[in-house]
């Protein structure tokens, strides 16, 4: 569920806590009055006609701040716009020119795209080259900005390079 829809429903929680809220202050009003004017002849007097004023302002507070969250959730961006956003930026790929690599290095570069990110170790079994090739062609597209070599125990992962 959207913050912006939590919102709303948390704003119409709110509106209808705050109704109960001066629905029961009246009447809580209406028992200590006739409570404390029987009794003390003054209802201001009465320690029943504090009481209540404090438990209205206490719950009234409760309800503000849940009316204050609900407004931020209403108008705060939505979180997954912007995941999706750069998900989309992500997957935008800019054109590579492999006019000027030998056909090894551009197999090995399309094997990396393809996946994304594979084990040098993949790499010499998909292309059957020695490990000696295959480490002077990843070198090489290294060299060019293209792909990105983390070592990861005792082998490498080659992956494209980002921007």
């Amino acid at each position: 569920m959207e913050n912006k829809n939590v919102g709303w429903m948390l704003l119409g929680i709110s509106v209808v806590i705050g109704v109960f809220i001066f629905l029961f202050n009246s009447t809580l009003m209406g028992a200590v009055k006739n409570a404390c004017f029987i009794q003390h002849g003054d209802f201001k007097s009465c320690e029943m006609y504090d009481s209540v004023n404090y438990q209205t302002y206490f719950a009234l507070g409760i309800t503000g701040i849940m009316v204050i969250v609900s407004l931020f959730l209403i108008f705060s961006k939505s979180n997954e716009k912007i995941i999706v956003k750069k998900v989309k930026e992500k997957k935008i790929q800019k054109e590579v020119n492999l006019s000027s690599f030998r056909p090894e290095e551009k197999q090995v570069y399309n094997l990396v795209k393809e996946n994304g990110a594979i084990f040098q170790g993949d790499l010499i079994e998909k292309t059957e080259f020695s490990k000696a090739k295959m480490t002077r062609i990843v070198d090489k597209l290294e060299g060019s900005g293209l792909v990105e070599r983390k070592r990861r125990g005792m082998t490498n992962v080659v992956v494209l390079k980002e921007d």
